[in-house]
């Protein structure tokens, strides 16, 4: 992953602490303890004399050291094994299986110039945010009086992952001796470069961005053309292949090029078939993560894209991103300012110097890209056709309820799908919910397991009628105080989920075989995530979505605001055992019995 060089950030960042090897006991501890509401008796007996083996062997103590000895001569001991461990080792095809879709609140435009006056406002407003970030006065962020690592937002812009064979890479474009002045817009699945910055290096102003837009509308009419983007959507190692072949020809290779290096993609939806209004978030959720299929717009994007925003002719908007480079906070972030901009935007009438036509980018397609991109549209349309999206906007209230009950909003959330859970399969699912590790030099992501001894305690105990609402709502209050101390430790570096993956890496480099531990029922178990979660709150109205971790589990993102709360859920129509409206209705449903466990008698009525 290639940085962007440090000048005023460096200061900042250089201040950071460094991300921390946790001590070796205490994580095989925990892990045990992480096991038992997930794992059988047996099964966790026979990992507790792996655990002993492993602690006592000599193994572990060695590959410890190793990692301690690899945190003292990098930034950050972690970084590059997550990256490539999670994503660019990862050959499953990044739409649906990695890459986040986010659902702007729906706009009331319903035709081209409507659609056009928003992007080029949004346009606008990202190159605005750009101006922060080129001149690095973006405000550090703070956390509990910490502040946190600001890297990420240095890896969004004119960035791009590039397929390989084996495994991919990402480029940073920012970083050179010319940064990217371009962005990509694609519409009816034609890409064209747009300048964004005047000769003397003003940007453009939304009447200029609007007037380029125009143009590219009327140059792009035909609807017949190859959707060459949709070979982005494949398996990586198909299209690692398939590039090899494409960028043969030197005018492909130049049009993949100015794609890649462009400073973000906007796409220029087609309207979508039209849904009931109950309907519409989880369609304008499905059209973000993929496109809706060959048919409609999967093939109006470059996947591959770090940053992609997407706007529908009939009003449906947001973004997708490739996860690679950055996690939501950033991109959570550059949504509300971009927002808080459109919003207050004076629009300034500029004198119409004429500016040149947008390049269109040109494709020479052979047999063989055809071939490929055929192959491409049958596979985008089966992972269509699979994925199941529901979103939930819970209307009865938001962080209100648990803050007037003294509970953190985001505990008695992981609590109810629990509780949602557990009611439809009878048993403690393995999960995950994402922490920021940003406190440290280039951290990203831990996770905080969110099925506990004490979640398991209390769900077990909310529909059964021999205990008694106090104790219930103790079990309630203590499920949410541990998760609130798994959390700390999650933040902290004191978690166990990256620190084991470390040793295994650290294994797969300096051992001739893998330890037992990593090879055991139990590690395959945990790492088996059936509800994978996190929230991605932001201030906007809006919720961000991705696929299940697993061929039978859930996605889950929720933005918890003041008095409701955005989900977005997802899973798989090729597995019969999970239901996303079905989850849906029971996560509603724990909410509500949760808050009326609170409240008293009568007050679960469904508004």
């Amino acid at each position: 992953m290639t940085r962007v060089q440090r000048r005023r950030m460096a200061h900042h960042q250089d201040n950071l602490p460094q991300l921390p090897v946790p001590p070796l006991k205490q994580t095989l501890q925990r892990y045990l303890t992480m096991l038992e509401p997930i794992v059988s008796q047996e099964e966790l007996d026979h990992t507790r004399v792996l655990v002993e083996e492993f602690l006592n062997g000599g193994v572990g103590d060695r590959l410890q050291k190793e990692l301690e000895r690899r945190a003292t001569k990098k930034e950050n001991w972690l970084s590059e094994w997550w990256m490539q461990a999670a994503y660019l080792d990862c050959r499953m095809p990044v739409p649906v299986y990695t890459s986040p879709g986010v659902v702007l609140p729906r706009m009331h435009f319903t035709d081209r110039q409507g659609q056009m006056r928003f992007a080029a406002k949004l346009i606008a407003g990202v190159i605005d945010f750009k101006k922060m970030v080129d001149t690095e006065t973006l405000p550090v962020e703070y956390l509990g009086g910490k502040p946190l690592c600001m890297d990420q937002y240095y890896q969004v812009l004119s960035c791009c992952r590039i397929p390989g064979p084996k495994r991919d890479t990402v480029v940073n474009y920012a970083i050179g001796k010319t940064a990217p002045t371009h962005i990509t817009v694609v519409h009816n699945f034609q890409f064209f470069v747009l300048d964004v910055y005047n000769s003397d290096g003003s940007p453009l102003t939304v009447d200029q961005i609007y007037m380029q837009l125009e143009k590219i509308w009327n140059s792009s009419l035909q609807t017949n053309k190859e959707p060459i983007g949709i070979l982005t959507s494949q398996h990586r190692n198909t299209w690692g292949k398939a590039y090899n072949n494409l960028i043969k020809d030197k005018t492909n290779k130049e049009s993949v090029r100015a794609i890649q290096n462009s400073i973000f993609t906007v796409c220029l939806d087609a309207p979508m078939p039209r849904v009931s209004d109950q309907l519409y978030q989880s369609r304008v959720a499905a059209q973000m993560l993929h496109g809706g299929g060959s048919r409609w717009n999967s093939g109006n994007r470059w996947f591959d894209k770090t940053l992609q925003f997407i706007v529908g002719e009939d009003g449906s908007c947001g973004l997708v991103y490739e996860h690679a480079p950055a996690e939501g906070p950033p991109i959570v972030y550059l949504i509300d300012f971009v927002v808080r901009f459109m919003r207050k935007l004076e629009v300034v009438r500029t004198p119409m110097i004429p500016l040149p036509m947008p390049l269109k980018l040109r494709f020479n397609i052979t047999p063989e890209v055809k071939r490929d991109i055929e192959r491409a549209k049958q596979n985008m349309n089966m992972m269509v056709h699979d994925l199941d999206v529901n979103v939930l906007t819970f209307s009865h209230f938001g962080r209100n309820v648990p803050k007037q009950h003294k509970l953190g909003p985001d505990g008695f959330i992981q609590m109810a799908l629990q509780l949602a859970y557990f009611r439809m399969y009878q048993m403690c699912g393995s999960t995950q919910e994402s922490a920021s590790l940003r406190m440290f030099n280039l951290g990203r992501t831990e996770t905080i397991r969110s099925a506990t001894m004490d979640s398991l305690h209390f769900v077990q105990a909310m529909d059964n009628p021999a205990k008694e609402k106090t104790e219930k709502v103790a079990l309630l209050q203590k499920a949410i105080h541990t998760h609130r101390e798994n959390t700390h430790m999650a933040i902290h570096g004191q978690a166990i989920d990256r620190h084991l993956l470390g040793l295994k890496q650290q294994g797969i480099k300096d051992l001739s075989s893998m330890p037992d531990l990593f090879m055991d029922t139990s590690y395959a178990v945990a790492q088996h995530f059936h509800l994978s979660t996190s929230q991605a709150g932001a201030k906007t109205d809006c919720v961000m979505v991705f696929g299940p971790a697993v061929p039978d589990g859930y996605g889950v993102c929720y933005n918890p605001m003041e008095e409701h709360i955005n989900v977005a859920i997802t899973a798989f129509n090729s597995c019969e055992e999970t239901h996303a409206a079905k989850f849906s209705r029971a996560v509603e449903d724990a909410l509500l019995d949760m808050r009326a466990l609170l409240e008293g008698p009568g007050d679960n009525v469904k508004q």
